[in-house]
């Protein structure tokens, strides 16, 4: 059994080479693979020639965003968790709900590493990333070293002892048959999924404090289907305050007989300080507003009471204000 573990960002692994998740390149051929897989594409009703813009401001279509990925990884661990996953999403939220939350988290967290990934490759290739990663935050290339090792749980035993490292939110929506969509914000490994009658809210490398942060709120949702503008208003408040969020997870992780056992560190550090920086309602409208977009609420009109930004909850239960 393989006692050590693959850390890609030691020596910047970027160069498909490797497969992204094991670090494999002798046991089996690498292959390139979509980071979305056909089976989402086609429940989407998406060609796949669809663009997104990535940090590098370059734009590629969805089928162009590939990972190396050996074979035997894929067939063997990989198709498993997609075949599982396809099958709770045809299910709708009944699928979806059912799901153990580990299983979300390795399919999201695969699908924000792959683009990690990306991006990493073209910052060595623009040469805006030195190959010991000295032009890059080290607080980024711990979260995302941590973000790989915890997904190796795809194909190896990663254990989390006593604790969960995410936030993962399911919500039934009202309209049975919302468009796919989704958005990620990589420096803080957050991701917002919805399709059909369900949305999913994931905060990848929090401890589960975001979800706790929220829980007045949800707790008042419970199960009940939220309208389109109640889910981008849920969103907007986890990116939000997953911005606000101002640990660095640390996590003691060991490698024994072929499995890895995480152990989280504890968030309150040396620090005294709350876990989050004081929400502000002006900047918190700005992120609302760009959720908002499809609705065409101005700033104005969200802020106008600056200390009641305008909600479609009721009541609002937003946090309070230093």
């Amino acid at each position: 059994m393989n006692s050590t573990i693959y850390q890609p960002f030691k020596n910047f692994d970027f160069k498909y080479k490797n497969c992204f998740l094991s670090g494999d390149i002798f046991t089996s051929p690498i292959e390139e693979i979509n980071i979305l897989p056909a089976w989402l594409l086609e429940v989407a009703n998406f060609s796949g020639e669809e663009q997104i813009k990535l940090l590098d401001e370059s734009v590629r279509s969805y089928n162009a965003l590939k990972v190396p990925c050996s074979t035997e990884v894929l067939t063997q661990f990989i198709q498993p968790l997609e075949d599982k996953i396809s099958a709770a999403f045809a299910k709708g939220y009944a699928g979806v709900s059912e799901l153990d939350e580990v299983d979300l988290f390795r399919w999201i967290g695969k699908f924000m590493y792959s683009l990690i990934y990306i991006e990493m490759n073209g910052a060595v290739r623009l040469q805006q990333l030195s190959d010991d990663g000295l032009n890059m935050s080290q607080g980024l290339m711990h979260k995302f070293g941590n973000l790989n090792t915890m997904i190796q749980g795809i194909y190896r035993d990663v254990v989390f002892e006593d604790f969960t490292p995410w936030s993962i939110v399911v919500v039934p929506l009202e309209d049975k048959d919302t468009a796919f969509s989704f958005r990620d914000e990589i420096n803080t490994l957050t991701f917002s999924l919805k399709l059909k009658d369900f949305g999913i809210i994931a905060c990848l490398q929090d401890n589960g404090t975001n979800k706790k942060y929220h829980q007045e709120l949800l707790d008042q949702i419970g199960g009940s289907a939220l309208s389109a503008p109640q889910f981008e208003e849920l969103c907007a408040r986890f990116f939000y305050s997953a911005y606000l969020f101002n640990r660095l997870p640390e996590y003691a992780i060991m490698p024994v007989e072929g499995a890895i056992y995480v152990d989280a560190m504890p968030l309150k550090g040396t620090f005294n300080k709350p876990l989050f920086d004081h929400w502000q309602h002006k900047t918190y409208a700005q992120v609302l507003q760009d959720f908002w977009k499809p609705w065409g609420h101005t700033l104005f009109e969200i802020i106008k009471d600056p200390t009641k930004p305008i909600s479609y909850f009721e009541p609002a239960a937003l946090p309070e204000t230093n």
